[in-house]
């Protein structure tokens, strides 16, 4: 792991450490129930909640299990949502990726354009073979997402999480390095 947080740039946006400066912006989207609905966490309620949040970010880049970038818009610098990896596992070249973004950002590409980035950061500096995404079923804006970015359906993981009082059933998604159409 490099000691210094990695900036990825794209055409419209640029994907960097969140930080706590950022919690004001991220409480706006992580209160929203229609952008939390489908990540097994309730609505926040407190910038400490997102502090904590941010902590989970540095948790997992230190420990080496997965790495999150804010996405923000280059014209103001302001996170938007978040992208990036979890449940790194370098024994086996695979990790999850994760996301979710600001309702005000929904429909214009935004979220697409991140994890592309995010994947092709993955398969050339970690050396990732397999990328996989866990998707609730009723979300059908994240399958199609993933899908146009070229993950294949596996199957349903019944009962696989327990998460705000109940079992989810996911669907697993991956996209195998081969699978990228340009890398």
């Amino acid at each position: 792991m490099e000691n210094e947080f990695p900036v990825i740039e794209t055409k419209r946006l640029i994907l960097r450490e969140a930080t706590k400066a950022d919690a004001g912006d991220m409480l706006d989207y992580l209160t929203d129930i229609e952008v939390v609905k489908h990540m097994g966490l309730e609505p926040f309620q407190t910038v400490d909640e997102v502090w904590e949040e941010i902590g989970w970010y540095q948790s997992i880049r230190k420990e080496g299990t997965g790495i999150r970038w804010g996405i923000t818009m280059k014209d103001n610098g302001k996170v938007i949502g978040s992208c990036g990896f979890l449940n790194r596992a370098p024994k086996h070249f695979r990790a999850e990726v994760g996301y979710e973004l600001n309702q005000a950002h929904w429909g214009k590409g935004i979220a697409g354009e991140a994890l592309e980035a995010v994947v092709r950061y993955g398969y050339h500096h970690f050396q990732l073979e397999r990328i996989e995404a866990l998707i609730e079923p009723a979300n059908i804006p994240s399958q199609r997402l993933v899908e146009k970015q070229g993950f294949k359906r596996e199957g349903l993981l019944r009962h696989y999480e327990y998460t705000c009082g109940k079992f989810d059933d996911l669907l697993m998604y991956s996209l195998i390095k081969k699978d990228l159409k340009i890398i």
